[in-house]
Protein backbone atom coordinates (compact mmCIF):
# COMPACT_ATOMS: atom_id res chain seq x y z
CA UNK A 1 0.00 0.00 0.00
CA UNK A 2 1.11 3.23 -0.80
CA UNK A 3 1.98 5.53 2.04
CA UNK A 4 0.18 8.97 1.81
CA UNK A 5 0.67 11.72 4.48
CA UNK A 6 -3.15 12.80 3.43
CA UNK A 7 -4.34 9.54 5.48
CA UNK A 8 -3.78 8.26 8.92
CA UNK A 9 -2.01 4.82 8.72
CA UNK A 10 -4.82 2.84 10.49
CA UNK A 11 -6.31 0.79 8.22
CA UNK A 12 -9.89 1.28 9.99
CA UNK A 13 -10.92 4.92 10.42
CA UNK A 14 -13.84 5.50 12.05
CA UNK A 15 -15.76 8.51 10.88
CA UNK A 16 -17.97 10.37 13.62
CA UNK A 17 -20.94 13.34 12.67
CA UNK A 18 -20.83 15.69 14.85
CA UNK A 19 -22.63 19.20 14.69
CA UNK A 20 -19.67 21.02 15.40
CA UNK A 21 -15.95 18.73 14.54
CA UNK A 22 -13.75 21.20 15.91
CA UNK A 23 -15.58 21.46 19.04
CA UNK A 24 -16.01 17.60 19.58
CA UNK A 25 -12.19 16.89 18.26
CA UNK A 26 -11.34 19.28 21.21
CA UNK A 27 -13.51 17.14 23.62
CA UNK A 28 -12.58 13.69 22.40
CA UNK A 29 -8.54 14.61 23.11
CA UNK A 30 -9.63 15.95 26.29
CA UNK A 31 -11.95 13.61 27.23
CA UNK A 32 -10.29 9.92 25.75
CA UNK A 33 -6.52 10.97 24.85
CA UNK A 34 -6.95 11.26 21.32
CA UNK A 35 -4.08 13.93 19.31
CA UNK A 36 -5.18 15.87 16.58
CA UNK A 37 -3.15 14.82 13.37
CA UNK A 38 -4.76 16.48 10.88
CA UNK A 39 -7.43 19.37 10.24
CA UNK A 40 -9.05 19.98 7.20
CA UNK A 41 -11.04 23.60 6.93
CA UNK A 42 -13.00 23.83 10.05
CA UNK A 43 -15.45 20.57 8.99
CA UNK A 44 -13.04 17.51 9.45
CA UNK A 45 -10.35 16.69 12.32
CA UNK A 46 -8.10 13.59 11.51
CA UNK A 47 -7.60 11.95 15.44
CA UNK A 48 -5.57 9.54 16.48
CA UNK A 49 -4.41 7.53 19.29
CA UNK A 50 -2.30 4.90 18.98
CA UNK A 51 -1.73 2.86 16.33
CA UNK A 52 -5.77 3.81 15.57
CA UNK A 53 -7.86 6.69 14.25
CA UNK A 54 -10.98 8.09 13.57
CA UNK A 55 -11.93 11.21 11.73
CA UNK A 56 -14.69 13.54 13.21
CA UNK A 57 -16.34 15.29 10.61
CA UNK A 58 -19.57 18.00 10.60
CA UNK A 59 -22.91 16.89 9.92
CA UNK A 60 -24.83 15.63 12.83
CA UNK A 61 -27.35 12.66 12.64
CA UNK A 62 -29.67 14.85 10.20
CA UNK A 63 -27.07 14.78 7.43
CA UNK A 64 -25.65 11.33 7.93
CA UNK A 65 -26.25 7.97 9.53
CA UNK A 66 -23.85 9.39 12.48
CA UNK A 67 -21.16 6.65 11.84
CA UNK A 68 -19.60 5.77 8.58
CA UNK A 69 -16.28 3.04 8.22
CA UNK A 70 -13.62 4.51 6.16
CA UNK A 71 -11.04 1.33 5.29
CA UNK A 72 -8.18 1.64 3.18
CA UNK A 73 -7.77 -1.40 0.53
CA UNK A 74 -4.91 -1.90 -1.99
CA UNK A 75 -7.27 -2.13 -5.06
CA UNK A 76 -10.60 0.62 -4.97
CA UNK A 77 -11.61 -0.94 -8.34
CA UNK A 78 -11.63 -4.38 -7.56
CA UNK A 79 -13.32 -4.12 -3.97
CA UNK A 80 -15.91 -2.21 -5.72
CA UNK A 81 -16.68 -4.76 -8.28
CA UNK A 82 -16.66 -7.32 -5.40
CA UNK A 83 -18.86 -4.81 -3.04
CA UNK A 84 -20.98 -4.56 -6.18
CA UNK A 85 -21.36 -8.28 -6.47
CA UNK A 86 -22.58 -8.89 -3.55
CA UNK A 87 -25.17 -6.69 -3.65
CA UNK A 88 -23.90 -3.53 -1.67
CA UNK A 89 -26.20 -0.48 -2.88
CA UNK A 90 -22.66 2.08 -3.87
CA UNK A 91 -23.17 5.45 -3.16
CA UNK A 92 -20.42 6.83 -5.11
CA UNK A 93 -18.29 5.07 -7.92
CA UNK A 94 -14.79 4.95 -7.37
CA UNK A 95 -13.08 8.50 -7.79
CA UNK A 96 -9.79 9.97 -7.36
CA UNK A 97 -9.26 12.86 -4.97
CA UNK A 98 -7.13 15.95 -4.90
CA UNK A 99 -5.45 14.03 -1.13
CA UNK A 100 -4.34 11.22 -3.45
CA UNK A 101 -7.05 8.53 -2.83
CA UNK A 102 -9.32 6.73 -4.51
CA UNK A 103 -12.69 6.22 -3.23
CA UNK A 104 -16.01 4.62 -3.31
CA UNK A 105 -18.66 4.67 -0.83
CA UNK A 106 -21.22 1.82 -0.08
CA UNK A 107 -24.21 0.92 2.17
CA UNK A 108 -24.49 -2.32 3.91
CA UNK A 109 -27.22 -4.76 4.29
CA UNK A 110 -27.74 -2.58 7.83
CA UNK A 111 -27.59 0.96 6.27
CA UNK A 112 -24.47 1.40 7.39
CA UNK A 113 -22.13 3.65 5.03
CA UNK A 114 -18.64 2.20 4.20
CA UNK A 115 -15.97 4.28 2.66
CA UNK A 116 -12.82 2.61 0.85
CA UNK A 117 -10.05 4.20 0.37
CA UNK A 118 -7.05 3.08 -1.86
CA UNK A 119 -3.94 5.45 -2.09
CA UNK A 120 -2.56 6.33 -5.11
CA UNK A 121 -0.33 9.13 -4.61
CA UNK A 122 1.53 10.62 -1.27
CA UNK A 123 0.24 14.11 -0.81
CA UNK A 124 1.34 16.72 0.92
CA UNK A 125 -1.61 18.15 2.77
CA UNK A 126 -0.97 22.03 2.62
CA UNK A 127 -1.52 20.98 -1.17
CA UNK A 128 -5.03 20.23 -1.03
CA UNK A 129 -5.88 22.72 2.04
CA UNK A 130 -5.31 20.29 4.72
CA UNK A 131 -3.17 21.49 7.91
CA UNK A 132 -0.72 18.33 9.19
CA UNK A 133 -0.85 19.30 12.95
CA UNK A 134 0.78 15.95 14.18
CA UNK A 135 2.18 12.75 12.89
Amino acid sequence: MIENRSVPPASVIPVLAYDDAVVASDWLCRAFGFAVRLRIGTHRVQLVLGDGAVVATDGGATESPGLSVLVRVDDADAHHEQASAAGARIVSAPADYPYGERQYTAVDLGGYHWTFSQSIADVDPADWGGELVGD
